[in-house]
């Protein structure tokens, strides 16, 4: 049996997310509401207690009646209550055939969902083809000892840090929600700095709401010198992971790097707390750039990290590629190529 569930609907939606074996704070009702770029919904096959739910976007393609899919920022994909480990090959099937009598109901022309890097989901989305990768998530295994992590870390981070302690530098985990504004405007003026687009800033609200909302675990870590607030990370636990969804560091400050001392007292709060891993991410648009290499100075532990790019429909999609005189064969990275600024 499947089911559509809306943002509307946050009971169920929060119910099939709680129930799922593993799950990140990407695939939650409140995550998800944030989103304005399309119509959130969720949809759900199940038999019995079982159930396989997938979180997408529902989005007009512009100038036309038809529509597609996408995931929201982050690491999303399917969860299921199910170890996708061990889903049985009929389950899989009859998700696969639900789904796709789904998307036969509308003009839905595509599907492109980030997928993610600790839950298994490809065994199931390869079932339908077009699962692609993208590249590598660096993270730190925080089952080790404090002294085994660090002892894997580059000469220079772990110089870099000691220089930190050395000069007075402190992190601090916030109690206080009033420190969500001090976060805010240390995060704005780091979009100003790199002429980050629209979408990347967000009010003190946001960071408010992110801060206490009941369906997962965020935590202010501040960095002090002389007692001022001169950088930040947001980080949300979810389960066994915890990783940084947005850092920002005080421009006057960024030479000195008080995000590697962050990064190293993250770990420290993190395996007291008993999780396993604290997911640092990749490099810009996944990408093995300096960001990537940054946080390679950290660990040398990587995941795959891979999307699934699902056409539904091949006659509507070459229709839309026709339109806009788009070559099918383009070896672009970009899915749905309709969609590509530099293309359409």
């Amino acid at each position: 049996m499947k089911k559509i569930i809306t943002i509307e609907d946050k009971p169920q939606w929060t119910n099939y997310v709680k129930r799922a074996l593993r799950y990140d704070f990407y695939h939650t009702w409140y995550y998800h509401s944030l989103d304005k770029t399309g119509q959130p919904i969720l949809f759900v096959y199940e038999e019995n207690e079982n159930f396989i739910a997938f979180p997408l976007l529902k989005r007009n393609i512009p100038g036309s009646d038809f529509f597609d899919f996408t995931s929201v920022y982050g690491y999303t994909g399917p969860i299921s209550n199910l170890d996708f480990k061990v889903l049985e090959d009929e389950f899989m099937e009859s998700f696969k055939t639900s789904f796709i009598e789904y998307l036969s109901t509308g003009q839905n022309v595509t599907v492109f969902s980030r997928l993610h890097p600790f839950f298994d989901q490809e065994r199931l989305m390869e079932k339908f083809s077009g699962v692609h990768a993208n590249g590598k998530t660096v993270a730190i295994d925080l089952t080790t000892s404090i002294e085994e992590q660090r002892a894997v870390y580059r000469k220079s981070v772990k110089e870099k840090i000691r220089r930190l302690r050395k000069r007075d530098y402190l992190v601090k985990v916030s109690d206080d929600i009033a420190d969500a504004r001090i976060f805010s405007e240390i995060y704005t003026e780091n979009m100003y700095r790199i002429g980050a687009k629209d979408y990347y800033f967000f009010n003190e609200n946001y960071f408010v709401n992110l801060l206490t909302s009941d369906e997962f675990d965020s935590k202010l870590f501040l960095v002090y010198k002389d007692n001022e607030p001169i950088s930040g990370a947001v980080v949300v636990c979810t389960n066994e992971i915890m990783q940084v969804h947005l850092l920002a560091t005080k421009t006057k400050y960024l030479n000195d790097s008080p995000a590697k001392l962050l990064t190293d007292e993250i770990t420290v709060i993190g395996r007291a707390l008993g999780y396993k891993y604290f997911n640092l991410g990749g490099g810009v648009n996944f990408k093995e750039d300096n960001l990537f290499g940054w946080k390679m100075g950290f660990s040398k532990l990587c995941f795959e990290f891979n999307s699934w790019r699902y056409i539904a429909n091949s006659d509507l999609y070459n229709s839309l590629l026709q339109q806009k005189a788009i070559d099918s064969g383009s070896n672009v990275d970009f899915f749905p190529l309709y969609r590509n600024p530099v293309l359409a």
